[in-house]
């Protein structure tokens, strides 16, 4: 089936509203595939987070808490607040943090299009693959939500599936052209120019791949 890519690569094929019934059927399975493809994305966003306890921090699109447990952990004193689009992802993410013995947190149904946080209220911000499911033409709207809400000296952390650099790695662009939901909805995407576009400094970007899964990790903040 014919895909069409743009000069940014493929672009997103599955609709936010068709997003959540995906997620929402993937939720059981969803930390296998996490284990076996993100955790060396995952540690390393940790690490470029640098989280400070008693910070203000926001994950949109938690999953089912993989990384949202670990900021908690780090942050038992600050204000934690996670936040994504799929019921089921997010009653997972509920049973993994209620093992965490200290740390305030609060999760919730939401979406990146409308963030309920107020302006220059955010230390750090975390999103982990989430892009590579947004259409190209949705993203400068998201990043404006996630400029408005961190504050001037804030962070932001970003891992998506991107464009992969071996050979071998192809084959999951081969599975999303073949049908985008079999990928989850994910295609490989470099955001370092749109951050730039949407006025992020760019301070990292790094390329990670574990079982030929392409992931970029992106440390930004507002310019």
């Amino acid at each position: 089936m014919f895909r069409h890519r743009t000069t940014q690569g493929l672009d997103a094929y599955v609709s936010q509203h068709e997003i959540i019934k995906v997620y929402d059927n993937l939720a059981p399975l969803y930390d296998l595939w996490g284990s076996l493809t993100e955790t060396k994305a995952r540690r390393r966003a940790m690490e470029l987070a640098s989280v400070i306890d008693g910070s203000v921090v926001l994950e949109v699109a938690v999953g089912t808490g993989l990384t949202f447990r670990e900021l908690v952990k780090q942050n038992p004193h600050g204000k934690n607040f996670g936040i994504d689009i799929s019921a089921g992802m997010l009653e997972k993410a509920k049973d993994r943090l209620n093992k965490v013995e200290s740390g305030a947190y609060r999760l919730e149904l939401g979406s990146a299009f409308k963030l309920d946080a107020a302006d220059n209220s955010v230390d750090i911000l975390m999103n982990n693959y989430m892009f590579d499911l947004i259409a190209f033409k949705d993203m400068p709207a998201i990043l404006a939500e996630f400029r408005r809400v961190l504050k001037h000296d804030g962070h932001l952390i970003l891992v998506n599936m991107t464009r992969g650099e071996s050979r071998l790695s192809a084959v999951y662009e081969w599975i999303y052209r073949l049908s985008p939901k079999l990928m989850g909805g994910c295609r490989g995407v470099n955001l370092s120019g749109q951050l730039t576009d949407s006025g992020f400094i760019v301070d990292k970007r790094e390329y990670i791949q574990q079982m030929l899964f392409p992931s970029e990790v992106i440390l930004a903040r507002p310019g």
